[in-house]
């Protein structure tokens, strides 16, 4: 089986006044590039690009090259509501040796096909670097339609797409593009089954909070140890199931706080977790199986937040502790 290739979007670390964690940078970094992740995405949705003041956008591209440098692949979010700040943080970007940018659709104003066409192409000319369309309809309004990606497709710069829209659309165009356009799946909680598809480019924000369990589905997958990769999984897809369940950047700050990755990442207007609720998150089996994998221990009483069978649970054991 081909390689799995792994991205995680990564949160941004601020300090009280909301300038960048410089310390909390590098560990979250360190953490993916440690359990065996391929690339990052900073400045994604997952860092908040939208909610950043300016300085600090600035000084998390810069703090990142360093941190990846040798490490694997920095992709670097870029995309606002409209040209012109997406052209600016391009020709700033243009400065470091990074990857790639990746442009969300543009949101608040509905514009037409014709408008994209001419916005990623323009866009695409102005990078020194691979640019990666970022279709996200769930938060833009905006859905790219297939044609019209399969007709960007084509512009020597446009080298991908990050698919968080419907699955059929990505698989729809995984079959139409031309195997050379990066097809990047959003789809956190069955990268288990895609992999099982032959579908081997995956992103999400969750992997950055438990990059261990996500390196394991994709070697297991690798090896086509199904079961293992379907136990790695479960613990993945429970994660998600917390964040939604309290709340994604607010737990997400919480558990990697607990991981002992410092910095908030929640800016305002996000709040964080009451007292109560905070307890009640760091006191779930999950945050405890979270520790462990962040400290590399291995255990033979723990018990997971997933009910499995005595077969596949000795194995997601196995995995967590690799």
């Amino acid at each position: 089986m081909n390689k799995v290739r792994l991205i995680s979007a990564v949160g941004t670390p601020l300090t009280s006044d909301e300038n960048l964690h410089s310390e909390g940078l590098e560990a979250i970094l360190a953490a993916q590039w440690a359990s065996g992740i391929d690339g990052v995405l900073v400045a994604g949705t997952m860092g908040l690009l939208q909610l950043l003041r300016e300085a600090t956008y600035a000084q998390l591209v810069e703090e990142s090259v360093p941190l990846c440098r040798g490490k694997g692949e920095l992709l670097v979010g870029v995309g606002d509501a409209g040209f012109a700040r997406t052209a600016d943080r391009i020709r700033y970007t243009n400065r470091f040796a990074i990857d790639g940018v990746v442009v969300v659709t543009p949101y608040l104003i509905p514009f037409q096909r014709e408008e994209l066409l001419d916005y990623f192409s323009a866009l695409a000319d102005l990078t020194r670097v691979p640019l990666f369309l970022y279709d996200l309809p769930s938060l833009t309004g905006v859905r790219l339609e297939t044609d019209l990606v399969l007709e960007l497709s084509k512009h020597p710069n446009i080298a991908g797409i990050k698919c968080s829209g419907s699955l059929e659309d990505a698989l729809d165009l995984i079959e139409r593009a031309d195997p050379s356009f990066r097809v990047i799946v959003a789809q956190a909680d069955r990268v288990d089954q895609l992999c099982q598809q032959g579908i081997h480019h995956h992103l999400d924000g969750v992997f950055s909070l438990v990059p261990e369990w996500t390196n394991n589905i994709a070697r297991a997958a690798e090896n086509e140890d199904w079961v293992a990769a379907a136990a790695a999984q479960r613990l993945v897809s429970e994660t998600l199931k917390v964040l939604h369940q309290y709340g994604v950047f607010p737990a997400y700050s919480a558990l990697l706080t607990a991981r002992g990755i410092p910095g908030s990442f929640a800016p305002r207007p996000f709040r964080v977790l009451d007292e109560g609720r905070r307890r009640e998150l760091l006191a779930s089996p999950l945050v405890e199986s979270l520790k462990l994998a962040s400290h590399g221990l291995k255990r033979s009483d723990a018990t997971h937040p997933v009910t499995k069978p005595a077969g596949e649970a000795a194995k997601a054991k196995r995995m967590m502790t690799k």
